[in-house]
């Protein structure tokens, strides 16, 4: 094969790769700009469903719909499938930005709002440019992710500012110790304020407080009167 074929070829695998990214947030943001902001639940997947943190999560994902959130998780099991569950348990819209990957095959059963991912990116933006709060559960290397990258956006201004819940004083409190000493007063990496971005809540009712200050959006107006389907 000649030189100019393989860099045709991969030309052409970056064209498709381009186009499937932009196909990818074309559907999420389609399918989210058609409902109300919502709250956005971070966690484990590896939590057992008698564990009291996903009671707790489910019992969050219902009060949140009582007061006209829908719920957003990545879809998976674990705190996911719990949000989830809750949500639509108390008949609201619950999200699911499902990620492929071994894990997480298929999505779990208490979804109504679906949106499937392959690149991770992309499920990224989408948590955060439809929610009005963000509440992480504990867990493990893909929460403290999701939990610093909120965090990072909020503090440059690359988002508006929203309550960040970190649910289990036990869990974060010395995460957060560590943060104060070492980051802020020790080496001055952050800015006296910035941890004041984090609400530690430890039962469901706490959390409501926390984000008393988030106003629920009335559904968006239909896009097209009349539907497409008709024609």
């Amino acid at each position: 094969m000649h030189h100019n074929d393989k860099t045709g070829e991969k030309t052409a695998r970056n064209a498709w790769r381009m186009w499937r990214i932009m196909g990818e947030f074309t559907t999420g943001f389609q399918t989210l700009s058609e409902m109300p902001k919502g709250v956005t639940i971070f966690g484990s997947a590896r939590t057992k469903t008698t564990d009291r943190y996903y009671l707790a999560a489910e019992n969050i994902a219902k009060l949140c719909v009582g007061r006209g959130f829908p719920v957003i998780t990545g879809g998976g099991p674990g705190i996911m499938e719990a949000g989830n569950k809750g949500a639509n348990e108390a008949g609201g819209t619950s999200v699911g930005l499902c990620i492929r990957l071994p894990l997480e095959q298929g999505g779990n059963r208490w979804i109504n709002s679906r949106v499937d991912f392959h690149y991770f990116f992309v499920r990224k933006v989408m948590f955060l440019k439809h929610t009005g709060a963000v509440v992480v559960m504990p867990g493990g290397f893909g929460t403290l992710d999701e939990l610093f990258e909120t965090a990072t956006l909020v503090q440059t201004h690359k988002i508006e500012r929203m309550p960040i819940i970190l649910y289990g004083r036990s869990f974060w409190t010395g995460l957060m110790g560590w943060i104060k000493e070492q980051m802020e007063d020790n080496e001055h990496y952050i800015s006296p304020g910035d941890l004041n971005l984090f609400t530690i809540c430890d039962t469901p009712e706490e959390v409501m407080v926390a984000l008393a200050s988030v106003q629920a959006e009335d559904p968006p107006a239909p896009r097209y009167p009349t539907p497409l389907n008709k024609y």
